[in-house]
């Protein structure tokens, strides 16, 4: 026993690390090795310990960030040609676009599309070099952690994000780092640059249709002029309107957006049936303005509203004549033509706007004015009522 304790210990007197029988002792190179790990590991300064962490030869992460460089390069030097190439075709001296020439249109999206795929490729290529060749690897192991966060762990995670671009080569590689800031570049502007094609703002585009002081109307999809005999055969009956648009503004005639915006219904309703909201200067009309009852705007019981539903525009043209109520088909929004086209049942969320209307020299039915609220769907900006 007093020998075997003399073996197990080493010249110095320490004890020998236990070892099992049948199993080699260690050599001088392992014992090398191991102390070499031990120091790598306790030098290291990533943010996962060195055990979990896998990284590349410093010959291939230099060879990843110039391969990396490269693609990120392509990128930059695709995403200006797409930016170039978006004004390399302006309009000519009259002011038309060149690009409404179908082949200079097709060349301006072979260049436009061919640019932009191979800047975001070339982004996609680079990011994928880095990752495989420059990022280290890590397994790691990491149960799920009570919610929430210990104050400790928040305040750590600053020192690990740091650690994490460190030793993802962000911060040790300017080379790729700024080719990689040059290839986004262009990519970020090119969204301002395409901002020009959206084109002025609407302005009051949307509240404003075609129809003036004076301006008479056309039955819907003719060209006759429309008299108050004309609604006088047929006493509760409907007829749909459009602005008679002949002057020099509208050369071509109506447009099928101020169609869209402008059809109107006009309706004979017998006095009787007029509602007190038609009758009377009520709190409301004060409130937004009207300094007149509403059945001041129809002329010998015709009334016009706009045609268009304010739920989501579809065309509301279906009419009782015993109820005087104004059915869109769509989705059954009802409104009574005798009560300032208020909603009777359905979706929608307002009436159905009044045109106000009257009768020129001739005989003529004509607008007075504009609609007094916007036509068609509630939009974002509008109050409900």
């Amino acid at each position: 026993m007093t020998e075997n304790n003399k073996n197990d210990r080493t010249e110095d007197g320490s004890d020998k690390p236990e070892r099992v029988v049948g199993t080699p002792s260690a050599t001088t190179e392992e014992r090398v090795v191991s102390d070499a790990s031990t120091e790598e590991q306790n030098g290291h300064d990533g943010p996962y310990a060195a055990s979990e962490t896998q990284t590349h030869p410093e010959e291939q992460q230099r060879r990843g960030e110039k391969l990396a460089s490269l693609w990120f390069t392509i990128a930059t030097i695709a995403g200006i040609g797409f930016v170039v190439s978006y004004f390399l075709f302006p309009p000519n001296a009259a002011g038309e676009p060149s690009i409404a020439n179908p082949q200079i249109g097709q060349y301006s999206n072979m260049l436009l599309g061919g640019t932009l795929t191979l800047a975001l490729f070339g982004i996609g290529a680079g990011m994928t070099v880095w990752s495989r060749n420059v990022m280290p690897q890590y397994e790691v192991h990491s149960p799920y952690d009570e919610l929430p966060s210990e104050e400790e762990e928040k305040g750590s995670f600053s020192e690990f994000f740091m650690k994490s671009a460190d030793e993802s080569g962000f911060t040790k590689r300017p080379l790729m780092r700024r080719t990689l800031i040059a290839a986004m570049l262009p990519l970020g502007i090119a969204p301002v640059v395409l901002l020009r094609d959206l084109g002025p703002l609407p302005g009051n585009v949307l509240k404003e249709t075609p129809w003036r002081n004076g301006r008479r109307m056309f039955v819907e999809g003719t060209d006759r002029e429309l008299r108050v005999e004309d609604m006088e055969n047929d006493p509760n009956g409907m007829i749909s309107a459009l602005p008679a648009l002949v002057d020099e503004d509208y050369e071509h005639g109506i447009s099928m957006d101020d169609q869209a915006k402008s059809v109107i219904l006009l309706i004979k309703v017998p006095e009787e049936d007029w509602k007190p909201s038609m009758t009377e200067h009520t709190e409301k009309d004060q409130e937004q303005g009207r300094d007149e009852a509403r059945i001041n705007w129809t002329h010998d019981g015709i009334v016009a509203y706009s045609k268009i539903c304010t739920h989501v525009g579809c065309p509301a043209a279906l009419y009782e004549r015993t109820t005087h109520r104004i059915l869109c088909p769509c989705h059954q929004s009802t409104f009574d033509a005798s009560d300032a086209a208020k909603i009777v049942f359905g979706p929608a969320h307002r009436p159905l706007p009044q045109l106000p209307i009257g009768v020129d020299d001739e005989g003529y039915l004509i607008a007075t004015g504009d609609f007094v609220e916007p036509p068609g769907p509630t939009f974002w900006e509008y109050a409900k009522d």
